[in-house]
């Protein structure tokens, strides 16, 4: 009988540059599981350089060294307040170690850094994504319907002005 790692096990530990490959990897593991790959054209080299930024946030969670998740976030002025907020973008547990806490600790430490400063964190997910949200839920996160809508450069292209 195989065993579920527990929260308590994992350690929680802000990402560097020399987790480059770890965090690329698990970031094509979860963009593979949204059937979103196609669209993640971040490498190992451009990961060093990003985790270098001190904007860039991304939390790793570890189980006797070996990296099970992993929560990011980019820190960003939001004009309406004159205060930064954290832009959660990802929250991933692997296979095998969700359902243990995991998740959990990771938002409990990006709340952690967020709370010296009163930064409110925000994120968006997938409307058919029930899991997720009955998860937010439960650490006291509010739900709000919005549409997000993406206008990427081939669509744009034929609007854009120069100034």
């Amino acid at each position: 009988m195989t065993t579920t790692p527990t929260a308590s096990a994992a350690t929680i530990r802000r990402a560097d540059p020399a987790d480059a490959a770890v965090v690329a990897g698990m970031v094509a593991e979860i963009s593979a599981h949204e059937d979103q790959a196609a669209h993640v054209h971040v490498d190992d080299a451009q990961w060093r350089v990003l985790l270098e930024r001190p904007e860039v946030i991304v939390l790793l969670a570890e189980c006797d060294g070996e990296p099970v998740g992993y929560v990011s976030a980019l820190r960003q002025l939001h004009l309406w307040s004159r205060g930064d907020v954290l832009a959660l973008d990802d929250l991933y547990v692997r296979p095998g170690h969700r359902d243990a806490g995991v998740g959990r600790r990771l938002m409990a430490a990006l709340a952690g850094l967020a709370a010296p400063e009163q930064l409110l964190i925000r994120w968006g997910m997938e409307v058919d994504n029930l899991d997720a949200q009955r998860f937010y839920r439960r650490l006291g996160a509010t739900l709000r319907p919005k549409v997000l809508a993406a206008w990427p450069p081939t669509a744009y292209a034929d609007h854009a002005t120069s100034s």
